[in-house]
C-alpha cells in the first residue's frame, strides 16, 4: 500500500490493512497496533487528521499514567522511530525524511551520533523524535541540545508524542495527495 484507503472505510478493513495504515503514518510498532487497532475498528473519523488527534490522545494518556507498564508501552512506541542520522532505516518514509541528515561531513555525523547517545542517556527508554520538515542538520542538532539541556522527561515525552503526530499528519497529507 503506497496510498491510504478512504478514512471512513477503516472500521470495515481487516486488521492487516489497519496495521499497514498505522505503519505508514507512524512507524511499525506492535504496541501502537495493540493500543490503536480497537479504536480504528470501532470509530469513524472524518479525516486522517482527526484519527491522528485520537492517537495523540491515547499516547498522551499513556504519558500521564502513573502505571509503569503504560510509560514502558509509550517508550516502546516512541522508540519505533529510527535514530536521527542512522544509516539503517527500515521505513521508506523515514528514509526520505532523514535523507538531508545523511548529507554533510563526518564531523557532523559523529556529533549527531554523540547527541543521540547523550539524549538516550538523559532520557532512558526514549529516542529523540522530531519533525525534521526540511530543517538543516545543525538546526535539528540545536533542537536536540536544547531538549537534552531541559532534562525534563515528562515534557520530553509530550514533545516526542507531538513530533510523532506531526510526522504522521505530514505523511497522511502526502499519501492522500499521491492517490488523487
Amino acid at each position: 500500500m503506497t496510498s491510504l484507503p478512504a478514512v471512513n472505510a477503516l472500521p470495515h478493513a481487516p486488521d492487516s490493512e489497519l496495521t499497514t495504515v498505522l505503519d505508514l503514518l507512524f512507524e511499525p510498532s506492535p504496541p501502537l497496533h495493540a493500543l490503536s487497532l480497537p479504536v480504528l475498528r470501532t470509530a469513524t473519523f472524518p479525516s486522517y487528521d482527526t484519527l491522528i488527534v485520537a492517537i495523540n490522545a491515547q499516547l498522551t494518556a499513556l504519558a500521564a499514567s502513573d502505571k509503569s507498564e503504560d510509560v514502558a508501552k509509550l517508550s516502546e512506541i516512541l522508540c519505533s522511530h529510527p535514530r536521527l542520522g542512522e544509516k539503517k532505516v527500515d521505513s521508506e518514509q523515514s528514509r526520505a525524511e532523514q535523507a538531508q541528515l545523511q548529507k554533510g561531513g563526518e564531523e557532523e555525523k559523529e556529533q549527531l551520533a554523540k547527541l543521540n547517545a547523550e539524549y538516550e542517556e538523559t532520557f532512558p527508554g526514549l529516542r529523540y523524535v522530531v519533525f525534521v520538515n526540511g530543517r538543516s542538520r545543525p538546526a535539528v542538532m540545536e533542537n536536540m541540545k536544547a531538549r537534552i539541556a531541559r532534562a525534563n522527561i515528562k515534557a520530553e515525552r509530550q514533545e516526542a508524542i507531538q513530533a510523532m503526530c506531526d510526522i504522521a499528519a505530514d505523511r497522511a497529507a502526502k499519501l492522500e495527495t499521491s492517490e488523487k
